[in-house]
């Protein structure tokens, strides 16, 4: 089964701001609209699936809003020369009161393998995010964080390359795409 969100952004709290896309805009699309969206982001990016058929209440969705519109303020604030703390005491609060609950419990299984134990999943995963983001506006980390260079998408992403000279999110929907488009123009002007 293909995977529903976007993922790849090089932190957990930096996938899950992908989740309101061309933020600010007319066009903004809400991919958490409501409990089953947002447990499927979870199962799909967290360590521990929700039980299927758990309903997640609309408070729960609405709190998981209100924390990714916070980490995505103190990454913001995080890459300017003033610092996370530019961002207000609001998305600080926001994200400390997240990052203070339960998160999941790893542990051994019977067959060597790494499982994961959460009572609450969707609140322990959006206690994990919170705590990556208190650690990447702490840390060397945030100067690496860049803008997709697609003028139509405003997703962040950690730039891990060993130049620093990532310009994509992803190379398979944005660079290709930009690749695709290159060619089209250097192909129209030979024609010409």
């Amino acid at each position: 089964m293909p995977d529903l969100f976007r993922r790849g952004a090089g932190r957990l709290c930096l996938d899950f701001t992908r989740t309101l896309r061309h933020r600010g805009t007319e066009h903004a699309v809400e991919e958490l609209p409501d409990g089953p969206a947002l447990a499927a982001w979870v199962g799909q990016c967290g360590p521990v699936a929700p039980v299927p058929g758990s309903v997640v209440p609309a408070a729960i969705v609405r709190d998981a809003h209100e924390l990714r519109e916070a980490v995505y303020a103190l990454v913001a604030a995080a890459r300017t020369r003033a610092g996370a703390a530019a961002a207000g005491g609001a998305p600080r609060e926001r994200v400390n009161q997240a990052a203070a609950r339960t998160v999941p419990t790893p542990a051994l299984g019977e067959r060597g393998e790494l499982r994961w134990y959460a009572n609450d999943p969707v609140t322990s995963t959006l206690a994990l995010v919170a705590r990556d983001a208190l650690d990447l506006v702490t840390s060397p980390a945030v100067q690496r964080i860049r803008e997709c260079a697609d003028p139509a998408c405003d997703a962040v992403f950690l730039d891990g390359s060993r130049p620093g000279s990532r310009r994509w999110c992803s190379m398979d929907s944005c660079g290709n795409r930009a690749k695709k488009q290159r060619r089209r123009s250097e192909s129209a002007r030979v024609a010409v």
